[in-house]
């Protein structure tokens, strides 16, 4: 009995110093388990820079190891969270063409649209950010059309969409109102067939109908002046 005793002090002795190890290797911050705890603290806490810091320094000393990658990740994240992302898409896509078959990569493609919609600017500004967002969110749709990402992808390329029409429409408008009649009808009847259904369809059909008979006015009047 005695000696069980000892034997079974032993084994705990044993396993109490391999628990030690273990929670002396993840803890140390030098280790990819330690870098990758100390990102994740600094993510958490908004310090983003730092994190990023970490997440790099893990990916570059320790490429193979298994949290390279989640790494590589947090890099991405850390950008987009910082509000960086013309960063936070280049990281993103640089994820997607050295990890074409991760299990993240619906979330990675879902996060390079949001990247490209977050950059959106009005309806009287340049739209080159709404349709590279437009591209990214059709691009994964068909790719991953049953994702958990779908519902909300399909909900900003809709967003994107309308967008594109307001836009058009605005620049319609402004044709409109200095008397550019012909350019006015081209941009109405663009939003007429590419943007239908998404809140525009009655103001762009009364400004068809309008334009029109704006240009058949013009038309009457030249011919009277012949």
């Amino acid at each position: 009995m005695k000696y069980a005793r000892i034997v079974f002090i032993g084994i705990l002795l044993l396993s109490l110093t391999g628990c030690v190890s273990w929670w002396e290797r993840s803890s140390r911050p030098n280790t990819p388990e330690g870098l990758y705890a100390r990102g994740q603290e600094k993510y958490q806490e908004g310090d983003y820079k730092e994190a990023i810091g970490l997440f790099q320094r893990l990916a570059e000393e320790y490429p193979l190891n298994a949290y390279a990658i989640p790494a590589e990740l947090g890099v991405a994240d850390s950008y987009f969270s910082d509000g960086d992302y013309t960063s936070a898409e280049a990281n993103y896509a640089d994820f997607t063409e050295f990890h074409p078959t991760n299990e993240n990569l619906p979330y990675v493609m879902y996060q390079i649209g949001l990247c490209h919609y977050k950059q959106m600017e009005g309806i009287d500004r340049d739209q080159t950010e709404t349709r590279m967002a437009e591209q990214s969110f059709q691009k994964f749709l068909s790719r991953f059309p049953s994702s958990k990402f779908s519902f909300l992808a399909e909900e900003k390329l809709q967003e994107c969409r309308k967008m594109l029409g307001e836009h058009e429409f605005y620049v319609g408008r402004f044709y409109f109102n200095i008397g550019e009649y012909r350019a006015a009808l081209g941009r109405f009847q663009s939003v007429e067939k590419n943007y239908a259904r998404l809140g525009m369809d009655y103001k762009t059909e009364y400004f068809i109908r309008e334009t029109k008979k704006r240009l058949a006015e013009d038309d009457n009047k030249n011919k009277n002046k012949k």
